[in-house]
């Protein structure tokens, strides 16, 4: 076998289960859908307990809030990776051992 059949199997076998490859636009495209539609929600859940409670525009304003974080939290974890695994916890990548006691 040569050298570099054996190097680029060894890449492909280190290479995390959860990465994937993706264009720009897709990730640009589903940034942008997480954003919006956590807005939207959080506008539509604010129209309806304001129409609800005659409170208008209280509770929009204050979802519109909790959807632009919620928006903005989701953003930052498809952006670093964050959440493709259990738990939300990153890969401990200093463990060196193989050995599944620890």
């Amino acid at each position: 076998m040569q050298k570099a059949q054996i190097l680029g199997k060894n890449r492909r076998a280190e290479k995390a289960p959860h990465t994937t490859n993706r264009s720009g636009l897709s990730l640009a495209m589903r940034l942008g859908v997480e954003l919006v539609s956590a807005l939207v929600i959080g506008v539509g859940i604010g129209l309806l307990l304001d129409h609800w409670l005659e409170t208008k525009p209280w509770f929009m304003l204050l979802f519109f809030l909790i959807g632009s974080a919620a928006g903005i939290m989701n953003v930052y974890r498809v952006a670093t990776g964050i959440g493709y695994g259990i738990g939300y916890k990153a890969e401990d990548k200093t463990k060196t051992s193989n050995d599944p006691a620890d």
